[in-house]
């Protein structure tokens, strides 16, 4: 599985199944994976406060999942 966002700062996950209805948290700072929480291991943020999207992509490079906040996400 790939996390983009609207910058093209990808994060690809390692051996990561979901199952239907999960959440999980992707981090953009350092730190240790565990079930919950996943760490890019990145010193600089990818992310946008204002506002931005993240897309979930399988490994045939299709959208599971989009999770968009901000101004365009009202």
């Amino acid at each position: 599985m790939e996390l983009v966002g609207e910058q093209d700062h990808g994060y690809r996950f390692g051996n990561l199944r979901l199952n239907g209805h999960s959440q999980i948290r992707v981090h953009t700072g350092i730190g240790h994976d565990n079930r919950r929480d996943f760490y890019q291991d990145r010193r600089a943020y990818v992310w946008e406060n204002t506002d931005d999207t993240a897309t979930l992509r399988n490994d045939h490079r299709r959208i599971v999942d989009a999770e968009r906040w901000g101004r365009r996400g009202h």
